[in-house]
């Protein structure tokens, strides 16, 4: 049984289901389950499933199931009988019954069967109906499935056409809703949809993928039988399908720049395409895509998606001790972008932050951590829209920065700036005295004297302002964005 839509189940007046906003990743598990793409599956596992799963690939009462689909809780939420599950607005999107609670000793889960909270909403949703609504409407024969994370080029639906033929089928297009603009991916497929055949069908789907690459291609598998499809077209292995796995033919480009089966072609005269590293290199330098390798609709809607590095948003952190040159290097940093980028920039300096975005935050280990995910999330949203964002606070946890580098990559550029003065020169230089109380016990949590930092291991550049000046670390700074393509050449004058 899947997880239900048809009779949404709120809060009651006393407002006592308590409420938790998942991951991006386990929202997406949510609406899957909710849409029964994750068929059978009515909810997130519980350790009995769970170990099955990953000791015989199988559901504890047999049915064959790839990979653990499982939703961590804050501890004070793991013996909740309800949990209402909200979006990132908060808006609530399903309730949980929470029958079967777990923990591995370390993360403690929620487990249970899942119902609606409210009509179905989300991105890109009135072209997402529920699976057996997507597979009611497919035609009979073969459905030959694709879940797609790129556009579509002349090889690939080619391939298409020729599978097709072949099977004598129809083809179902999953394009998985990933990355920061994920209505960009499916307007590329509905691009490509005039050179497939007749009656192709394109439903976006919240699929995210998973670190393990073979749980993902079998996941993949599981959602385009659910939604339809009897055979799934993907290059990569899949182990326990529920549906047929075909492999798309090796096809090459003839003199006329047509692709064809490379079978049909004279030995020497084939000629390959353009691979995915030098399609990538093209993307990032903003050069044409060829006439032979895809139409100018989905070359241009492959542009929106990958735009050329130079116009992508991009954020700088600046991480370090108090007194170390962060906030003085920060802004002259976007002194020096605004004079020669075309970038609107914005600086998230670590003492305004705590005045404003971060007021009434304390200098607990929790609530410096706030505090650094905060000015992420800020820069994360600036870098989305083609933004620079150069950030300044003392960011002391490694955990922290991996997290706002991971929010920040997802749609732009990212380099961690360790500004790595000595501590006895941030102490020589504390205008405001800040040191001297701390080591007389009058600041009890004050980083690197009575709070821990923890140097970063992974920065892209490290600076010691006491022996360079302010202009010298910031023309290394602007070199290696250059030299990762972030921001073009200009001559300072």
């Amino acid at each position: 049984m899947s997880a239900s839509r048809a009779e949404p189940e709120c809060p009651g007046p006393d407002g006592t289901i308590p409420g938790w906003t998942p991951e991006p990743a386990e929202l997406s598990d949510v609406e899957l389950l909710l849409d029964g793409a994750f068929g059978p599956l009515a909810g997130f596992l519980g350790a009995a499933d769970v170990d099955s799963v990953r000791t015989r690939r199988r559901l504890l009462d047999g049915t064959p199931w790839p990979a653990p689909i499982v939703l961590p809780v804050p501890a004070d939420l793991a013996d909740a009988p309800r949990i209402e599950l909200r979006d990132a607005e908060g808006a609530p999107v399903a309730v949980l019954r929470n029958d079967d609670p777990w923990s591995d000793g370390t993360t403690c889960f929620a487990a249970g069967e899942l119902r609606a909270a409210a009509d179905p909403a989300g991105a890109l949703r009135r072209m997402r109906p529920p699976a057996a609504e997507v597979r009611a409407d497919l035609p009979a024969g073969p459905v030959l499935g694709v879940v797609a994370d790129a556009p579509l080029h002349h090889r690939e639906l080619a391939q298409l056409r020729e599978l097709a033929a072949e099977f004598d089928g129809h083809v179902l297009l999953l394009p998985r809703m990933t990355g920061p603009r994920p209505e960009l991916l499916v307007q590329a497929l509905l691009a490509a949809r005039p050179q497939l055949p007749a009656g192709t069908a394109v439903v976006p789907v919240p699929l995210a993928r998973r670190p393990d690459p073979k749980a993902d291609a079998a996941l993949a598998a599981q959602v385009a039988a659910a939604y339809g499809a009897t055979h799934l077209v993907t290059a990569d292995p899949v182990e326990d399908s529920p549906i047929t796995v075909v492999a798309p033919p090796e096809l090459v480009r003839d003199s006329a720049d047509a692709w064809i089966r490379a079978e049909r072609v004279e030995p020497g005269c084939g000629r390959g395409g353009l691979g995915a590293e030098e399609l990538r290199a093209r993307l990032d330098e903003g050069a044409p895509l060829p006439s032979w390798f895809t139409t100018p609709a989905i070359a241009e809607h492959q542009r929106r998606l990958h735009p050329p590095l130079a116009e992508r948003g991009f954020t700088v952190l600046f991480t370090g001790l108090s007194g170390a040159g962060k906030s003085t290097l920060a802004r002259a940093l976007r002194d020096e972008l605004s004079q020669h980028d075309h970038r609107a920039v914005t600086l998230l300096d670590g003492d305004v932050v705590r005045r404003t975005l971060c007021e009434g935050l304390g200098f607990s280990a929790a609530d410096r951590s706030r505090n650094v995910r905060r000015i992420g999330f800020v820069a994360s949203e600036v870098t989305r829209h083609g933004g620079a964002a150069i950030c300044a606070p003392i960011a002391p946890y490694a955990a922290d920065r991996d997290a706002v580098r991971r929010m920040v990559s997802d749609c732009g550029g990212f380099l961690l700036v360790h500004v790595a003065t000595p501590l006895g020169e941030c102490e020589r230089r504390d205008r405001k005295g800040l040191y001297r109380k701390a080591r007389a016990g009058a600041l009890p949590e004050f980083t690197g004297v009575s709070a821990p930092y923890e140097p970063p291991t992974d920065a892209d550049l490290a600076l010691d302002t006491s022996g360079l000046s302010q202009d010298e670390a910031v023309a290394r700074v602007v070199a290696l964005l250059r030299e990762r393509g972030w921001v073009r050449s200009w001559t300072s004058e």
